[in-house]
């Protein structure tokens, strides 16, 4: 039986969403390479040679190792579904990835950066296309910073997400689908309900509670690029130092900001971080404390009250056994 290349990359991708991906960047890279088949009359699944593929990965520079090695570990999966699920005899794909002789640690903000950031982005002036800029850019920044949450997850909040009353949003749709309940502070309330009623501005209704609350024109929510995009023409501006072997700040460095933020807080309260990792991990939407661990990123502030609790930890034990 024949196989089409694009009815394999359909079934592959319908595959994937049913166990709870998204797929969405994987879709979009897939339809490439589906793209490229068919400028060149290859339609069918058994046409994919190691030649083609090697065209294919040559006409899409990717200049940086690990978007080189996304881009063909998406092909590579694509490749083994078909074998495993027999519409290939053996994967056509000989490519290897690319040697990543170097890892950049993610930007940190500390609270001064942050606060720096945020009064940035409240200093936006409107435009003709967006009212209120200013202070959407800094609601969204605030969540990302004080709440750990993902770009997607910020810029995808509805108005029916926002329990004022509780203090209380619910974030649907994170990675591998999931939903939870994220609880805030008096901070972020006051961030969030000046939004809420901003864009509820006095309208009653069911439907309304499904308009996006980050929004320019009431209907589609503001995507996550272009919050991206505003993000690094704000950090530009703000001229911050950049360590050594540190990347240049990204918008999904506020996550990890929050998520290094909490584990240094629990240290200096005394609290053992081994204990709390399961909740940050349920609180910022990982399947697994491991997946946490990635965002803990080891700082001289974290080394100092590491040493400090284990001096006392030390002298402690010292007490009990000197003479």
């Amino acid at each position: 039986m024949t196989t089409m290349l694009r009815t394999a990359v359909d079934d592959f991708v319908k595959h994937k969403r049913a166990l709870g991906r998204k797929y969405r960047s994987e879709d979009h890279e897939l339809g490439l390479l589906v793209r490229f088949a068919d400028a060149r009359s290859i339609g069918q699944l058994a046409q994919v040679t190691p030649g083609f593929l090697e065209d294919f990965l040559a006409s899409r520079p990717r200049h940086r190792p690990r978007s080189f090695n996304h881009l063909l570990g998406v092909i590579r999966c694509f490749l083994d579904w078909a074998v495993n699920h027999q519409r290939l005899p053996v994967s056509p794909l000989r490519t290897r990835r690319r040697r990543v002789t170097s890892t950049r640690a993610p930007f940190l903000f500390d609270a001064i950066e942050a606060r720096r950031l945020l009064a940035a982005a409240s200093a936006l002036p409107d435009n003709s296309r967006a009212a209120q800029r200013g202070a959407t850019y800094h609601a969204i920044f605030a969540v990302c910073y004080g709440l750990g949450l993902r770009a997607g997850e910020a810029c995808g909040l509805r108005l029916g997400d926002v329990n004022i009353q509780q203090s209380l949003l619910v974030v649907r749709g994170g990675k591998f689908g999931k939903s939870r309940l994220v609880p805030h502070g008096p901070l972020i309330a006051r961030v969030v309900t000046e939004q809420f009623e901003l864009r509820r501005a006095g309208r009653i209704g069911e439907d309304i509670l499904r308009e996006p609350l980050f929004t320019f024109d009431g209907r589609r929510p503001i995507h996550p690029c272009t919050a991206s995009q505003v993000f690094h023409k704000l950090v530009v501006k703000l001229n911050l130092t950049i360590p050594d072997g540190v990347s240049p700040p990204r918008l999904h460095d506020l996550r990890h900001s929050f998520a290094v933020g909490c584990l240094l807080r629990w240290y200096r309260e005394g609290v053992d971080p081994a204990t709390r990792l399961h909740q940050l991990s349920t609180f910022m939407g990982h399947v697994a404390p491991s997946s946490t661990a990635v965002y803990l990123t080891i700082t001289p502030e974290l080394l100092t009250e590491a040493n400090r609790r284990f001096e006392a930890f030390a002298e402690a034990a010292w007490s009990e056994v000197a003479p």
